[in-house]
């Protein structure tokens, strides 16, 4: 386990019985509640000094009633420190209206997220009014969370390049295909997402694009080896992506498997990895005992 603090960069949180989430349908791990006692019980034993809630697909209509909701969280579990919230950036410009209601429900709120992974144009992000909606966020301070299949990451590589004043978290790597043992093409173009400054990537969400019963270290080893070595050591975060990782592993062994993946780094891009990057990427705050690295 890792000797220094924690911050999980990709925490969910839901009930499907107060929101409307339509990709929980028929999960039968997955469609029940997931609350912070549950979080709490699943990270006993863990330093996890802080954590950054990222929206869960909750139909659209609710995205402001989910944030709101998390929100309020934060006077239970003060550790949550950061939340990524849903916006409908397709809308182009009059996105604003609904990023100024977003924005003054809480302090909390860092970035936003909205998932192409779903779309059946690959090229979706690259819409006009899509790529518009998300170079409002610059106005806001907001972060853009990019959620996707690696066969969409050619696309979202422009995208990234017409939004140069937008500051980019990749979430899970970009779902490479490990299942299947697909590296090449995500390698070639995760190196050129990583070649913008403006990105940067968790490492999460890695477990459950193997085989979810017989995934093994060596398996997804140099998929998080290659992100962590064209991101470096400044541009890496560690997430949990829990709940949704109990469909491959329980939240501890997730953790001792990336623990010892990274063994070989030095303490401090461990740490960097492990907590410093999350706090300057999300703006959670110090972790006692660190400081924060600067950058040029």
């Amino acid at each position: 386990m890792p000797k220094m603090p924690i911050v999980d960069a990709h925490v969910h949180l839901w009930d499907p019985q107060r929101f409307r989430i339509p990709w929980l349908d028929g999960d039968t791990l997955l469609e029940r509640p997931f609350g912070l006692a549950d979080y709490r019980e699943q990270t006993a034993g863990l330093a996890i000094t802080a954590f950054v809630y990222v929206q869960v697909e909750v139909a659209p209509a609710y995205g402001l009633s989910e944030a709101r909701t998390v929100a309020a969280l934060a006077a239970e579990d003060p550790r949550l420190k950061a939340i990524v919230a849903y916006a409908p950036l397709e809308d182009g410009h009059c996105v604003r209206a609904y990023l100024d209601d977003l924005v003054r429900l809480s302090p909390l709120i860092r970035g936003v997220r909205r998932i192409t992974q779903g779309e059946a144009d690959p090229a979706f992000c690259l819409r006009p009014a899509f790529v518009e909606g998300v170079r409002q966020l610059a106005d806001y301070d907001l972060s853009c969370d990019l959620c996707l299949y690696h066969t969409q990451l050619g696309p979202t590589v422009e995208l990234v390049r017409h939004c140069p004043d937008v500051r980019f978290m990749l979430d899970h790597i970009a779902k490479p295909g490990i299942r299947a043992g697909e590296i090449e093409r995500w390698r070639t173009e995760l190196s050129a997402l990583a070649d913008l400054p403006n990105v940067w990537c968790k490492i999460s969400g890695v477990v459950t694009e193997a085989d979810h019963s017989s995934w093994t270290s060596a398996q997804i080893s140099p998929y998080i080896n290659h992100a962590l070595a064209v991101f470096g050591e400044d541009r890496v975060l560690f997430g949990s992506d829990w709940p949704v990782v109990l469909k491959a592993a329980n939240y501890r062994r997730w953790v001792e498997t990336l623990d010892e993946l990274t063994a070989g780094l030095s303490e401090t891009a461990r740490a960097k990895l492990w907590a410093t990057n999350a706090q300057r990427f999300y703006r959670t705050g110090g972790v006692e005992g660190f400081t924060s690295p600067q950058t040029n």
